[in-house]
């Protein structure tokens, strides 16, 4: 029988859906849920989910809901990981405390400065959780869904390169349904592969019957001007790539959006946009709530759109797909550095999950990836040395931020961070530095 340990399973509506779509394959029908959060409220409402899924679905999965973390991993087939240290107040300081400063983000949860901070309280929890895996599931899959996507994956491979591990996200899944609809084919006719970095992949196969849709989008495009003032359009203008991440959040991985209010306005982004999801977040949780309450069925999105249950399903029952992953880059995009976290096409089924190699990206796009690469470099050698100084560094070779902001300030912003978070972080990287840099 087929165990999935969810860690972060508080996370209740991001589990309703993952346990909808595992379910929905009558090959995982008896499959064992077994759920682990710190919040002992979070982690009852998920368990009672799971269970009303379960009667709901007609299926006989078991479901087990535990506070202990070893417990829920001994002898899990698959780790699901979904934790978010810190929770909303933690996001809140991150977007909050640069924009005192000037500095504006929209989301703040993969690179730039909330990401670097956000990896930061990450990785003693990864830390941790690859321990217990080498310990009581050591052949188990890690699937990361936690942000920072590249530096976490990055960082498990650095802790516990033994551990199997891929991160997944929906973002080229989506942006391939998405452009299918605007220029007016059906998604599951065309054939569509990027490769990059996570939410800064490159659209680099798009085609319907064997035909390149970029003139199709280009077409489409021209003829309704408003399509340009969105900051994806206009990446792939200047690039000649589509990049695979939103639009409000594309805009905050390079120089030029957020840096002024005349661009803001153009491309119509809302910074500090992600403060108002995750207060959508917590009312989502208190919906839930309700719903447990009561004896209306869940709602649940149709389709298994993420990554998880078909990565699962396809090493159970070698069904073979392709889906797109974050792994580390042994030989798979040739002009991005070694050892780093790539997103690339994988192949799946009961031999496990294949990588394809994806030669080198065409330059341009190659050079928009290495800022976001040195970013997330810069942040996992400070978690490894311990040195605050790299922080600093780390957050200084964000584009954004030093498109805005002068160095020293960016050493007060992170000595406000690092004051703001206290013992989230480690010990070690709680020093302030002088704005001084010296």
């Amino acid at each position: 029988m087929t165990r999935v340990a969810f860690i972060g399973a508080g996370s209740v509506v991001f589990t309703r859906q993952l346990v909808a779509d595992l379910l929905r394959f009558p090959e995982l029908a008896d499959v064992t849920f077994a759920l682990h959060d710190l919040d002992p409220d979070r982690l009852a409402v998920a368990e009672g989910t799971a269970k009303r899924l379960n009667e709901q679905l007609g299926t006989h999965a078991t479901v087990v809901a535990t506070l202990d973390r070893r417990e829920a991993l001994a002898g899990a087939d698959f780790v699901i990981n979904m934790i978010q240290v810190g929770g909303i107040d933690a996001t809140i300081k991150d977007l909050r405390i640069p924009a005192g400063y000037g500095l504006r983000q929209t989301i703040g949860d993969t690179t730039g400065v909330g990401g670097v901070f956000r990896a930061l309280r990450t990785f003693p929890a990864l830390t941790a959780l690859t321990a217990d895996m080498r310990e009581v599931c050591p052949d188990a899959w890690l699937l990361n869904y936690t942000n920072p996507m590249a530096m976490n994956v990055w960082w498990a491979s650095v802790v516990a390169p033994e551990i199997k591990t891929v991160g997944l996200c929906h973002s080229v899944y989506w942006t391939a349904h998405d452009l299918a609809e605007l220029v007016g084919v059906p998604l599951e006719e065309t054939h569509y592969r990027a490769a990059g970095v996570n939410h800064q992949a490159w659209l680099l196969e798009w085609t319907h019957q064997g035909r390149d849709l970029y003139p199709l989008l280009r077409e489409r495009i021209a003829a309704e001007p408003e399509l340009e003032r969105r900051v994806r359009v206009e990446i792939f203008r200047r690039i000649g790539y589509y990049p695979t991440e939103t639009s409000e959040h594309s805009s905050e991985y390079l120089s030029w959006f957020l840096r002024s209010d005349e661009q803001i306005a153009r491309f119509r982004i809302e910074p500090l946009q992600y403060i108002g999801i995750s207060q959508g977040n917590v009312a989502e949780f208190e919906t839930a709530k309700v719903l447990l309450a009561g004896t209306d069925p869940f709602p649940v999105e149709g389709g298994a759109a993420e990554y998880a249950p078909q990565v699962i399903h396809s090493i159970v029952t070698g069904t073979p797909r392709e889906i797109h992953g974050n792994v580390v880059n042994n030989g798979l995009i040739d002009n991005l550095p070694a050892g780093a976290v790539v997103e690339v096409p994988c192949l799946v089924d009961a031999s496990g999950l294949r990588p394809v190699p994806m030669g080198a990206l065409p330059p341009q796009c190659a050079a928009q990836n290495r800022p976001y690469l040195s970013v997330a470099e810069l942040t996992i050698e400070a978690a490894r040395r311990g040195d605050p100084r790299l922080v600093r560094q780390a957050v200084l070779m964000d584009p954004n931020a030093s498109s805005t902001l002068r160095p020293e300030q960016i050493w007060e912003m992170c000595d406000d961070l690092v004051a703001a978070h206290g013992d989230l972080l480690p010990e070690a990287l709680r020093q302030p530095l002088p704005a001084s840099g010296l």
